[in-house]
């Protein structure tokens, strides 16, 4: 039982280019190559730093469990916050006031809203209780933030991730009524325009948010616009809107 560990290790060696052993920055090297999946490495772990550094290279953890799993997609879906798509039944909804909106409020409880709602042809989840702790003390840097709709003061739907110069990560977000995950990213996106913060990440392809209006871009591409991005600054206190 005591050559497990070593035994993995050798596995995940061969059968990946990029295994981290280092704890210092950097982690991840600039040359890094997405396989077909978009994985770009393994191992390492969710301390602050790390992260900044991979998300600033395009590069954010699929879990958080071990051997971390670390994904630069190709292509890289992004939403313009102009773009967002809005029906003119999602217009009224908005306009209706039922629905209240608060930014970088209880940010643990909506990442944790997201680790436990169920979703449409999935099973479990990726957010486990370290990237939870992880996100949550980016969220005390005022890095990582958080949007949440409510009814009647009771939470209902949200989203959060992290932003780095001129550009939003997503991470994830839920809904427990319908239509209030968009609302958050309407306002999200009504908070980016205001505050000249040019996309939002979406990591992935999917058809939700292609409906939505992000669009596919190449790694490349995608990774010369992060690259502009982040060499600005934003605000770095806690968001509210308006």
């Amino acid at each position: 039982m005591g050559c497990e560990p070593l035994k993995w290790y050798v596995i995940l060696r061969v059968m990946y280019p990029y295994f981290i052993t280092s704890t210092k920055p950097p982690v991840f090297p600039d040359n890094l190559v997405p396989d077909d999946t978009g994985l770009v490495a393994l191992g390492g772990n969710l301390a602050v730093s790390t992260l900044i550094e991979a998300y600033s290279k395009g590069i954010f953890p699929w879990s958080g469990e071990d051997p971390i799993p670390w994904y630069s997609p190709d292509p890289r879906l992004v939403l313009f916050p102009q773009d967002l798509h809005v029906s003119k039944r999602m217009r009224r909804i908005i306009r209706s006031n039922k629905f209240q909106v608060k930014f970088d409020n209880d940010f643990t409880g909506i990442m944790t809203k997201c680790a436990i709602t169920n979703r449409k042809d999935q099973e479990g989840t990726w957010i486990n209780s370290r990237l939870i702790n992880a996100y949550t003390k980016l969220f005390h840097f005022c890095i990582a933030h958080c949007v949440g709709v409510y009814v009647e003061n009771k939470i209902c739907g949200g989203l959060y991730g992290l932003s780095l110069g001129k550009c939003f990560f997503g991470e994830s977000m839920f809904s427990e009524i319908p239509n209030s995950s968009k609302i958050a990213l309407y306002f999200l996106a009504q908070f980016c325009l205001k505050n000249d913060i040019l996309f939002i990440d979406c990591q992935q392809v999917t058809p939700h948010m292609l409906r939505l209006g992000a669009i596919p871009l190449t790694r490349n591409f995608f990774l010369t616009l992060l690259k502009d991005c982040k060499a600005h600054q934003v605000n770095t206190l806690r968001w509210q809107y308006p």
